[in-house]
C-alpha cells in the first residue's frame, strides 16, 4: 500500500497532553475525522471533507480536500473550514463542486455554494435558508442542483400554540418537525438563483435523486392518511416542471430509503426493510432492491445475502457500476462494501478488518474513508486500471488499494492507539459472538487491572474493527475494556438481530430485552476473565448509552458483580417512553408488544421496575434536550434510587441531546469523559 502524506486537518491539538499509548480527555480536541468521499467524473480527483474539534472554541470546524486518485499530489484544502462546509458534490462536466455551508447572514445561515475546480475562483452562494440543506444533487446535465429541507408552517414562526396531528411530531437532534416537514426544492446552478419547492404536505420528502434525463426525480415520503402509525413509505416519482402528477411507484409495504436511478433510466435501485408479508414488524435487515419505472416489477437482490446493507446509521445511496451496484454492508464487526451483479451475485469491493465509513464512485475509481482499530479515518481509492489482483495479506485487502491522506499522523503520534483483540465466545444457541479487548495503557502482564464492560445502543448496531475514542480514553486511564455483539447486534444473521422481540410477538418471537442478550453479555464476561489472567474479577465495572444504558440498569438489577456502574442516556421505562419519546408509538413496532394489551409485558422489560434491587454504585447521565430518550427515563430511576438511600450520582448536561458523546459540544464531551473517567478510578481503582 502506498500513501501520499497530505497535511494534516488538526484544530491545534495541545500535543503534550497525550500519553504514551493512549489519549486522556483534553486530547478530544485533537480529533480529525475524514468523510464524504465523491470522485469526479472522469475518476482522477476526489473530492473528501475533514472535520475538526475545537474544544476551546467549542465548536467544530469542516472542510472540502481535494485528492488525486493515482496520489500524484499531496492533496489541499479548498476551504477554509470556518462555515462548516460539507456535501460536496461534482458537476457532471467535473468543472465544480457544489457544497454546503454556513455562509449566510443571520436569519439564514445555511447555505449552498459552487466552487470552481479547474481554475482560479472563489465559492459563490447559490442559495441560502433558514434549514439545512439535506442530499444535493446536480442534475445530469449540469443545469440544476436538487436538495431537501424543512419548510416551516406560518405556525412555526408565530411562537404560539402547536398542533400536533400525528406520531413522530419531533425528531431527536432536529427538534418539532410537525410543523416544518421536509420538502424538495430544484434550483439553477448559478449565483443568487431561486429554490422552487416541488413538493408539499405533512409528511417528509427525502432522498431526491434525478433520472438521467434530467427532467425528474425520484424521492422516498408516506402520504397515506395513517402513515405515521406504521414503518412504512413509498418510492414516488416527480416531473420537475411540474406537467405531470406524481407517480407512486410501490405499495407502502416497506421501509424505502436512498433511490438511486439506473444509466438508462428504466430501472431504481434502493435500500429496503421489509418483512416476508410486507410492512416491517421489529427488526429488518436493508435489503438491495430494484424496481422497474415502467412495469413496477420489484426484485430484491440480496435476499440471500442475510446481511445489513448499511451501517452505522448511513443511509448512503446505492452507486450503480454498469450493471452492477455498489452498497455499504455489515458483516461480524466489519463494514465494507459490497458489488452486486443483476443477478444478486455478491462479490466484495471493499473489503477487510476496517469499517468503510463513506464511498464514492465513478469511471472505474472507488474512494472511500475507512477506519480501523489502529487508525481513525482516512481516504482510500481502488482503481479499476490497477488490475484488482486480489491479495494474499490477512484481510484480503487489494494490493490495488492506496491510501490518499495522512490527517491522523499528528494525533496517532501524540496518543498512540492502544491495541484490540478480537476473540469469539459461543452463546448457549451456539451463534458466535465477536468480541474485542482494549489493554490498558503501559500493559504489564504481571500485573491484575479493572475490567470495564462497554455496551453499544441500539441494539440493531454493532461494535468492530474500528478506532473509538471512548475505548481509548478509558484503556489509557488504566482499565481493560471489553466490548461485544451479543444478540440484538447487526452485523449478522436477521434473525440473530430480532432476537430481541417478545416472546408475544406474533412473527419471530424471541426472548425480548434483558434476555439472551444479557446473558450474552455475563457469558463474554466470563470468556474474557479467563482468557486474560491479567484481568482482576473484583474490580468489574459496565457502561453503555442509550439500549447500553438500558442494559447497564438491568444488569445491576440482575446481579451484583460489578463494582460500580454507568448508564447514560438510558431507556429506564419502556411504557413511559412509549408516550414520552419523539419514537412514541413505536415500541410495540419494535418489540411486538402492544403495551394497551400486554403493559405487564413491557413493564417487566423495564428496568426500573426492579430498581428496588440495584446496590451497585450507579452513575447517571443524561441530557437536557434528549427526545429519544427523555430527561424522565433518568429522573425517575434517581428519584428511585435517592429515596432508598442508594449509591447514585446524577449529572445532566445542558444544551445538548441523545448524541453527546458524538457531536455534542466539545467541552461537554471533554467534561463527560473525565466524569467517568473519574466515576471508575474512585470504585475501581488503577490498573
Amino acid at each position: 500500500m502506498t500513501m501520499q502524506t497530505g497535511t494534516s486537518g488538526g484544530s491545534g491539538m495541545t500535543m503534550e497532553t497525550g500519553t504514551a499509548g493512549g489519549m486522556r480527555p483534553a486530547d478530544l480536541d485533537g480529533l480529525v475525522t475524514v468523510g464524504a468521499p465523491a470522485v469526479s467524473p472522469d475518476g482522477t480527483l476526489v473530492a473528501y471533507v475533514v472535520r475538526t474539534v475545537d474544544v476551546p472554541a467549542d465548536t467544530y470546524r469542516s472542510a472540502l480536500w481535494l485528492a488525486t486518485a493515482d496520489g500524484s499530489a499531496a492533496p489541499r484544502r479548498l476551504t477554509t473550514g470556518d462555515r462548516a462546509d460539507d456535501q460536496p458534490v461534482w458537476s457532471p462536466d467535473g468543472t465544480h463542486l457544489a457544497f454546503t455551508g454556513g455562509r449566510g447572514p443571520a436569519g439564514t445561515p445555511f447555505t449552498l455554494h459552487l466552487l470552481p475546480v479547474d481554475g482560479p475562483g472563489e465559492p459563490v452562494t447559490v442559495a441560502a435558508r433558514d434549514e439545512p440543506f439535506e442530499a444535493v444533487r446536480f442534475a445530469p446535465d449540469g443545469t440544476r442542483l436538487a436538495f431537501a429541507s424543512r419548510v416551516r408552517a406560518a405556525r412555526y414562526a408565530t411562537n404560539g400554540a402547536r398542533r400536533i396531528d400525528r406520531l413522530f411530531a419531533r425528531k431527536e437532534g432536529v427538534g418539532w418537525v410537525v410543523d416544518r416537514p421536509s420538502q424538495l426544492f430544484v434550483v439553477e446552478a448559478r449565483a443568487g438563483a431561486e429554490p422552487r419547492q416541488l413538493t408539499d404536505g405533512p409528511a417528509d420528502c427525502q432522498f431526491p435523486a434525478w433520472a438521467p434525463d434530467s427532467r425528474r426525480l425520484a424521492y422516498v415520503t408516506a402520504r397515506d392518511e395513517y402513515a405515521d402509525l406504521g414503518m412504512v413509505n413509498d418510492i414516488w416519482v416527480s416531473a420537475v416542471d411540474g406537467t405531470e402528477p406524481d407517480v407512486r411507484l410501490t405499495a407502502a409495504d416497506a421501509v424505502f430509503r436512498a433511490p438511486a436511478w439506473s444509466p438508462d433510466g428504466s430501472r431504481i435501485a434502493f435500500v429496503q426493510h421489509s418483512g416476508p408479508t410486507g410492512g416491517r414488524l421489529g427488526w429488518r435487515h436493508a435489503r438491495l432492491a430494484t424496481i422497474d419505472v415502467a412495469t413496477r416489477e420489484r426484485t430484491v437482490l440480496t435476499a440471500a445475502h442475510d446481511r445489513n446493507c448499511a451501517a452505522m446509521g448511513i443511509t448512503a445511496p446505492p452507486v450503480w457500476d454498469g450493471p452492477d451496484l455498489l452498497v455499504l454492508c455489515e458483516d461480524a464487526g466489519t463494514v465494507g462494501v459490497l458489488r452486486v451483479d443483476p443477478a444478486g451475485g455478491v462479490t466484495s469491493a471493499v473489503a477487510g478488518r476496517r469499517a468503510v465509513t463513506g464511498f464514492g464512485h465513478a469511471a472505474g475509481t472507488t474512494a472511500f474513508t475507512a477506519m480501523d482499530l489502529a487508525l481513525p479515518t482516512e481516504l482510500y481509492v481502488l482503481r479499476a486500471d490497477a488490475g484488482r489482483v486480489p491479495s494474499d495479506a490477512e484481510g484480503g485487502v487489494p494490493v490495488e488499494e492506496r491510501r490518499l491522506t495522512a490527517h491522523q499522523n499528528a494525533f496517532v503520534a501524540a496518543c498512540p492507539p492502544l491495541p484490540a483483540e478480537h476473540f469469539t465466545v459461543r452463546s448457549e444457541d451456539g451463534c458466535e459472538i465477536d468480541a474485542w479487548l482494549v489493554r490498558p495503557a503501559g500493559f504489564d502482564p504481571d500485573r491484575t487491572y479493572p475490567l470495564l464492560l462497554s455496551i453499544h445502543g441500539g441494539p440493531q448496531t454493532q461494535y468492530g474493527e474500528w478506532w473509538f475514542d471512548e475505548f481509548q480514553l478509558y484503556a489509557s486511564a488504566g482499565f481493560a475494556v471489553l466490548y461485544c455483539n451479543p444478540h440484538g447486534s447487526t452485523g449478522g444473521t436477521e434473525r440473530f438481530a430480532r432476537s430481541y422481540l417478545s416472546p408475544l410477538c406474533p412473527q419471530d418471537p424471541g426472548n425480548g430485552w434483558g434476555g439472551i442478550d444479557y446473558r450474552d453479555l455475563m457469558t463474554v464476561t466470563d470468556a474474557a476473565l479467563a482468557r486474560f489472567a491479567f484481568l482482576d474479577p473484583a474490580r468489574l465495572g459496565v457502561l453503555g448509552g442509550s439500549y447500553g444504558g438500558n442494559m447497564t440498569t438491568w444488569i445491576v438489577t440482575q446481579t451484583d458483580r460489578f463494582t460500580a456502574a454507568c448508564s447514560e442516556r438510558a431507556l429506564n421505562s419502556g411504557l413511559s417512553a412509549e408516550g414520552s419519546s419523539d419514537m412514541g408509538g413505536l415500541i410495540q413496532l419494535e418489540t411486538g408488544i402492544d403495551p394497551l394489551v400486554h403493559p405487564d409485558e413491557l413493564a417487566a422489560w423495564s428496568p426500573f421496575r426492579y430498581a428496588s434491587t440495584i446496590g451497585t454504585p450507579l452513575l447517571i447521565l443524561h441530557s437536557d434536550e434528549d427526545l429519544r430518550c427523555p430527561p424522565e427515563q433518568a429522573d425517575a430511576l434517581f428519584v428511585a434510587l435517592r429515596l432508598q438511600r442508594k449509591p447514585v450520582e446524577y449529572w445532566r448536561f445542558p444544551g445538548t441531546n441523545h448524541d453527546l458523546s458524538r457531536s455534542g459540544p466539545p467541552r461537554l464531551r471533554v467534561e463527560r469523559a473525565e466524569l467517568i473517567i473519574e466515576w471508575f478510578r474512585r470504585y475501581l481503582g488503577e490498573g
